[in-house]
């Protein structure tokens, strides 16, 4: 990583605000690591559960001032919007549900977002937080992490540089096994609540992942699927496993399948792209390895920072050669990218065009559009569905 950028352009660091996240939660731990391996930010203030308790006490166990951790995320923008030195950047951890509400509320009172995905449960919501991005002019990142890792990057940018030619087939997956059978699930676990959760909860909690990925580094948009959604586990009422053809914006076909049922599988993200000249695979549990399979010449492993590497792919490593980078460091390229676009527009400079391939708001409507059409198109038996 280059000299912090936020720093040269503010003077200071980010003041961040968090909200939900707190004790228990992997993803809160993970989105506070992410903000400050770079030390772009400093965590000002938070609202860290639902319990006004357990909010005081986790918020001073991580340092706050008693007076900047707050009882819900409500009073949280409304105290920061106030506070003289109050947070530039609200990041937002909590059940799916909240997500718009506390988007649309932290932008409308002039902070920057980072949200977790997926953006919204619902069209209406989604397409309504797009508009309100747009209609203030503020930053947000949708914390689609596996666009951070330095070889989807790289993927990415060899498929804009023609490197595989035209593209033709995509087939990606995204396989778990904790909600197999006979995997018992917690107490109050909100993602197995549809009002909380979403409409299915392999699709948004996973499928979504598989969804921004396949568009990320391709390019290309989903123009029709034909979907089967359900459970594979006997007698379960969430969702599991949904699976999909695909045709693609440029003509393109794919294959789309993801499960959380899937016994003794830890975490298999796994892509292949085909086009005319060659193709390109990856998977999250190796990621420091890109597969280059050229039609003609032998195949090719790339590697951050390793030859070959575009500048893409090198911004977002931050070790020497040969040394494995992985989670949490991609996790923390989302926010390092999305600090630099925030910084530049509070300083109203044109950002480094590299640090904005970030997931943004246009990106989770096509998250929850995907979504929709796998439902409709399942509930119809498979039938085609055209997305707009």
């Amino acid at each position: 990583m280059s000299m912090n950028p936020v720093i040269a352009l503010l003077g200071r660091r980010l003041r961040l605000a968090v909200i939900g996240g707190g004790p228990g939660s992997f993803i809160g731990a993970m989105h506070r690591m992410a903000a400050q391996l770079d030390n772009r930010y400093e965590l000002v203030a938070a609202a860290l559960s639902s319990n006004p308790e357990r909010a005081l006490a986790a918020g001073l166990e991580l340092g706050l001032a008693a007076d900047r951790v707050y009882g819900s995320g409500e009073a949280l923008l409304d105290g920061e919007h106030l506070h003289p030195q109050g947070a530039d950047v609200v990041a937002i951890m909590t059940p799916n549900d909240s997500h718009f509400a506390l988007a649309s509320a932290a932008l409308e009172r002039g902070f920057d977002v980072i949200c977790d995905k997926p953006m919204t449960n619902t069209l209406d919501e989604a397409e309504h937080l797009l508009a309100t991005v747009k209609a203030t002019g503020q930053v947000f990142c949708l914390t689609h992490n596996y666009t951070g890792y330095p070889m989807v990057r790289q993927a990415k940018a060899m498929i804009a540089a023609g490197e595989l030619g035209t593209i033709r087939l995509v087939q990606v997956e995204y396989v778990q096994g904790g909600n197999a059978e006979g995997v018992p699930v917690k107490p109050g676990a909100w993602r197995h609540d549809p009002l909380k959760g979403g409409p299915s909860l392999v699709l948004g909690d996973i499928g979504s992942h598989a969804h921004n990925l396949l568009r990320f580094m391709t390019g290309l948009e989903v123009a029709e699927l034909a979907a089967e959604v359900g459970a594979i586990v006997p007698g379960r009422m969430v969702h599991d496993y949904a699976g999909a053809l695909l045709r693609l914006s440029n003509g393109a076909r794919g294959n789309f399948w993801v499960t959380q049922a899937a016994a003794g599988v830890e975490n298999c993200l796994r892509i292949r792209v085909s086009g005319s000249l060659g193709s390109l695979e990856w998977e999250q549990e190796h990621p420091q390895v890109l597969h280059f399979k050229p039609q003609t010449g032998p195949a090719q492993i790339r590697t951050p920072n390793g030859p070959g590497t575009l500048p893409l792919a090198a911004r977002s490593s931050r070790i020497v050669k040969g040394h494995p980078e992985g989670f949490p460091e991609a996790f923390a390229n989302l926010y390092s990218d999305a600090a630099e676009a925030i910084a530049a527009r509070r300083a109203q400079v044109k950002p480094d065009p590299l640090a904005l391939f970030f997931p943004n708001a246009t990106d989770g409507l096509a998250g929850v559009r995907f979504v929709a059409a796998m439902m409709e198109s399942a509930t119809a038996n498979g039938a085609w569905v055209m997305l707009d």
